[in-house]
């Protein structure tokens, strides 16, 4: 059990302090204190490992389960004895211009918090230190947990969408060059950066619901005077939503112009390889008339006919060059 531990601590008046090494003897020391909870984290904990702080921490079955399998989208659930709320942290990689998401789960009840993390993104002990440094903040007990951890991911969300936004210039810049040729970057690669910026909108999306609920009043565990710290995160959420959205247009059109171009080019070159198969289909013409076996053909008779025939379709072929070349299709 202590390999998926993270960290466990008893903080009293704002300040952590030492306590109990068991969790269970820790969990029933800052009941008995009443102004102090408890905070357990874990990483990736088993079915049996998590069995023993469900049992003692009480948590629904439910919730439970849901924090066991993972994959779950951002929510927030009220239970008679726990809060249940599900947070997707981001993990952008600028060089592959991937973006990953993993998992965080946080129950919050009478006197404790309990995080569960999924995955390698979002460590919590800068969360922790950076709480720590904040007693004001961490008196208004388990929900000033909830709401760092919630802070901190909302803005990293902000600094991924700013990254994306970039990336996103970037890739415009070079579809729109003057010069873009076989550099112009693919469909395949717009639609992959549309792909990831989805993956970024699954994450953000679902979440503004929870947060505008935290914001709100009504909400059990929730400390009343925490409802203005929620009302700030849900700001920064909904402006990054709007990113999103914006994002994922903007490559909605950039797409749709990458391929108008691509229609172009191939209309250009179809003019192109049109103009030069009739300038080739006169001297062909002529050659096959000339191919024929008749027996009554005057001009073979005059001493000029060849190079006169040969000049005829010179003449032709570049009057034709001329003309195509006039109408833009060479």
């Amino acid at each position: 059990m202590p390999a998926v531990i993270v960290d466990c601590a008893i903080y009293r008046g704002g300040r952590r302090t030492d306590g109990p090494a068991d969790f269970s003897d820790a969990l029933a020391a800052a009941r008995a204190e009443g102004d102090a909870f408890l905070w357990l984290g874990l990483h990736e904990a088993t079915e049996h490992e998590f069995a023993l702080v469900s049992s003692e921490f009480g948590l629904h079955p439910l919730a439970v389960e849901d924090a066991l399998h993972a994959h779950q989208r951002p929510k927030l659930e009220v239970y008679d004895d726990s809060l249940f709320v599900v947070l997707k942290p981001v993990v952008y990689e600028p060089r592959g211009d991937t973006v990953s998401t993993g998992e965080l789960m946080v129950f919050i009840g009478d006197s404790f918090v309990v995080t569960v993390r999924h995955g390698e993104g979002a460590p919590l002990t800068a969360v922790r230190r950076r709480l720590e440094a904040e007693p004001e903040v961490l008196r208004h007990g388990p929900t000033s947990v909830l709401y760092a951890v919630s802070d901190a991911i909302v803005d990293h969300y902000v600094e991924v969408a700013d990254e994306l936004q970039l990336d996103l210039e970037e890739l415009e810049a070079e579809v729109f060059s003057p010069d873009a040729g076989s550099s112009t970057p693919t469909a395949a690669r717009i639609y992959d950066f549309k792909r990831q910026v989805l993956e970024f909108r699954r994450a953000t999306g679902p979440l503004a619901a929870p947060m505008a609920r935290l914001a709100g009043a009504g909400v059990p565990f929730v400390h009343e005077h925490a409802q203005p710290f929620f009302r700030d995160v849900n700001d920064h959420l909904l402006h990054v939503n709007e990113q999103v959205e914006g994002l994922d247009r903007l490559l909605t059109d950039i797409l749709s112009a990458h391929l108008a171009q691509m229609g172009v080019r191939q209309n250009d070159d179809m003019r192109k390889i049109s103009a030069w198969a009739a300038m080739a289909a006169v001297p062909t013409m002529v050659a096959g008339i000339y191919g024929m076996n008749f027996r009554h053909m005057p001009e073979l008779t005059y001493v000029w006919a060849y190079p006169t025939v040969i000049a005829l379709m010179a003449v032709v072929v570049f009057g034709l060059h001329r003309q195509f070349k006039r109408r833009g299709w060479l």
